[in-house]
């Protein structure tokens, strides 16, 4: 059975914030079924829980920010949120002595590898899915998401396009509950060499070296390792995507297409999707895998 997980114990992880450049430690700890994800300020007493939900996303501009009712910030979560999502990790209290969850190599890697050591404790409650109804698109100016029924699976379909010629146009395809996709967790932020001082001026990537971010100037990137794998400009778009995706607060069942996006485009797509109750379904699982026995079988629970 498909049941709802957590970690086993708590996971440790510091490291700097790649737009503040501070440091910060986060504690991932254990949290019952039906919780969800939360996020907590221990280095402010009161008020200090932050949900990372769709219209909680106060800012998408270079990384997602989220806040709650009293203006209490977290930031730059994309990246712990798909590595909980790649692990299939349902609830988690995350503690942080800071605003900006630390960066770590640039992707999912990292988080990845040190919740696996701990482990993850599965509980008898089954996880919730969020199918899609209808087809919602969102358009700005030539860039454009859009999500549409899907039978069975979480379809990414993601391109990118670039002046400078060594990113260039680049598009992939992933199934994500089919495939494996340790190219995609693994694929690390990036910018142009020309942006930096630009970023900087503006107050962000003040903690960003070449430890954490692929840096390309003209037809190469400055790392000396070079990328980890021939797509990795649009795979780390992917895992972006999937990282905002589960600001939904499910696993979702559906066919994302998407030019030219990032943060805004996908939780305004999220937004979208949830103005019309009509346009989705929430529904508990009763099969042992979620690929190929979802919507087109009696295995589900409708839930709303």
């Amino acid at each position: 059975m498909l049941k709802q997980k957590t970690v086993k114990d708590k996971v440790k992880i510091s490291g700097v914030g790649l737009h503040t450049g501070k440091n910060v430690e986060i504690n991932i700890l254990p949290a019952l079924p039906n919780t969800g994800i939360q996020f907590k300020r221990i280095d402010i007493s009161q008020d200090n829980i932050v949900i990372p939900s769709v219209f909680n996303v106060i800012n998408a501009n270079l990384c997602t920010t989220i806040s709650n009712e009293s203006g209490v910030k977290v930031s730059t979560i994309e990246h712990l949120m798909a590595a909980l999502f790649g692990l299939g990790i349902d609830n988690a209290l995350i503690e942080m002595n800071n605003q900006e969850a630390p960066i770590l190599d640039g992707s999912s890697k990292v988080f990845m590898e040190k919740i696996k050591k701990i482990g993850l404790y599965e509980s008898n409650v089954p996880i919730k899915i969020i199918s899609i109804n209808k087809k919602i698109i969102f358009e700005d100016g030539d860039k454009f998401i859009s999500i549409e029924p899907s039978k069975t699976n979480l379809l990414i379909d993601f391109e990118i396009k670039y002046q400078n010629s060594f990113i260039g146009n680049q598009r992939n395809i992933v199934d994500v509950y089919n495939s494996e996709l340790s190219e995609i967790f693994n694929s690390r932020t990036f910018c142009l060499y020309e942006d930096v001082k630009k970023l900087q001026s503006m107050g962000f990537a003040l903690g960003g070296t070449l430890e954490n971010a692929i840096v390309v100037k003209d037809n190469g990137v400055l790392n000396k390792e070079g990328l980890r794998n021939k797509n990795e400009f649009v795979n780390h778009k992917i895992l972006d995507c999937i990282g905002d995706l589960f600001l939904s607060g499910y696993k979702v069942i559906g066919k994302i297409q998407c030019s030219q996006g990032g943060h805004k485009l996908t939780n305004e797509l999220l937004r979208k999707l949830y103005s019309d109750k009509s346009n989705f379904s929430l529904h508990e699982i009763k099969e042992k895998t979620l690929s190929n026995t979802l919507i087109d079988k009696v295995s589900l629970r409708s839930i709303a």
